[in-house]
């Protein structure tokens, strides 16, 4: 039990926040739907309970993927969180299902809401706000993630271009309240264009934009961690360790590279070519050398390094002899 504790003080912070604050908007939202019968505020109540519930396992699963490697799992716990995720995105799929067919009934058969138009759009606006905090939040957490630095109303929009280098957490709370926070205004202007026009249906067709946009997410997130959870190459990591460890004098080439994403972490196996003359004691303190430079690159967490001779062919296409020249 005190492992687990210690494990969840270093669970994702976002998915948390978002967990917590989507919770109270779904308890509200539902209070809201409960007085006005509005569909919109329906499938914002939907749509911020799953939302919660999501992020919570989110939230645990990035806590229990740093359990330091055991024997029987030596490759540690680093894809526990795209586990943890295929399976979150299943509450938030039915949701969406149940969001798009309660707008479709809706829109086909819309019904006259005049009573607490006031209490609804205070709900919707509340949300926005609370919502965008979130986002905010996520977004700076991603910059933080990839080492940029930006100002306080840059972080959203600079967060979209380094999305796809963020850690698999916080790019889905990212995701999911960059839609929240759409859906929130979306409703707000349907709920206030039905009011005043008559054209009810509008409503309805809002819930199922939105309901379109959760299944969005869904699918995103399915294949991002599906490809998580099989094992994926970090291309952008793979390049940048190659080259480095081809500037060292004692590599003349790559035989082997990988650099695999678990989870939030990578591993590096690499095969290197060097010169055959050189020491067993020598190489050792080449290979120790290698594996404290690799390791020192930002999400390397295991580093497995061996030697083979060179073979006059050249393997790692990346890296020019010419550079090599230079760098010498």
């Amino acid at each position: 039990m005190k492992e687990i504790i210690q494990l969840l003080k270093h669970g994702n912070k976002p998915s948390l926040s978002a967990a917590l604050v989507n919770l109270l908007l779904g308890s509200i939202k539902g209070a809201a739907y409960f007085f006005t019968g509005n569909v919109a505020m329906f499938a914002e109540m939907m749509h911020s309970l799953g939302d919660s519930a999501n992020q919570f396992f989110v939230f645990i699963g990035s806590a229990l993927s740093k359990k330091a490697p055991t024997k029987k799992f030596p490759n540690g716990f680093g894809r526990v969180v795209n586990l943890v995720c295929l399976g979150a995105v299943i509450i938030v799929a039915i949701l969406s299902y149940e969001t798009m067919k309660e707008g479709l009934h809706h829109f086909l058969y819309p019904s006259e809401q005049s009573e607490g138009i006031l209490f609804a759009l205070g709900v919707l606006l509340l949300g926005t706000i609370l919502e965008g905090s979130v986002l905010q939040k996520a977004a700076k957490e991603i910059l933080h993630e990839t080492g940029i630095s930006t100002s306080f109303f840059g972080a959203i929009p600079k967060s979209i271009a380094y999305l796809n280098q963020a850690k698999p957490a916080t790019k889905l709370v990212w995701m999911e309240d960059a839609v929240a926070t759409a859906g929130n205004l979306l409703a707000f202007l349907a709920i206030l264009i039905a009011y005043f026009t008559g054209f009810y249906q509008l409503e309805g067709l809002v819930s199922m934009i939105i309901g379109g946009m959760m299944f969005f997410v869904v699918g995103r997130v399915f294949l991002d961690n599906a490809r998580g959870a099989i094992g994926e190459t970090d291309e952008e990591m793979l390049i940048h360790i190659g080259n480095l460890v081809m500037e060292d004098s004692h590599v003349k080439d790559i035989e082997r590279l990988e650099v695999v994403k678990e989870g939030e972490f990578l591993h590096v196996e690499l095969v290197a070519e060097t010169d055959p003359k050189l020491s067993l004691e020598y190489l050792d303190q080449v290979r120790d050398h290698l594996v404290e430079l690799i390791l020192a690159q930002k999400g390397v967490t295991k580093v497995t390094l061996a030697f083979d001779i060179d073979d006059q062919i050249t393997e790692w296409k990346h890296y020019t002899k010419m550079n090599k020249t230079q760098n010498q």
